[in-house]
């Protein structure tokens, strides 16, 4: 899972590593620079992540861009609310507004390579 440093917690990794199993990926000490950064933090998550971070981590965590691009297309286009009340009713709503953002990427597509003058057509 890649995250932002606003869920760099010991909590947080605890929770996504020991009880789900998830490899969560979240850059080290982003925003908050330590007194010395050759030293290692004291948290067992926070010390793997930033030593593994180093060794080819900002490949993958730099296509959390991408997907915030597209969730911020969704909110702008689609909204932000999902209407229904139940968790299925709610997963449809998302399933429905994906599809929709994707036909509209291929409409979009399509019609922009469009010729840019008029079709001559007699009247």
């Amino acid at each position: 899972m890649v995250l932002d440093a606003g869920f760099d917690s010991a909590h947080n990794h605890h929770l996504l590593r020991e009880d789900y199993g998830i490899l969560s990926t979240i850059p080290p000490e982003h925003g908050r620079p330590p007194k010395d950064p050759n030293t290692l933090p004291r948290d067992r998550w926070r010390r793997l992540m930033k030593s593994r971070f180093r060794k080819g981590r900002p490949r993958i965590y730099g296509k959390r861009s991408q997907v915030e691009t597209v969730f911020s297309m969704l909110k702008r286009n689609l909204g932000s609310a999902l209407r229904a009340r139940t968790e299925l009713g709610r997963r449809r709503d998302m399933l429905l507004r994906v599809l929709t953002h994707n036909i509209a990427l291929v409409l979009l597509w399509v019609f922009y390579r469009a010729l840019p003058t008029p079709l001559n057509c007699p009247v």
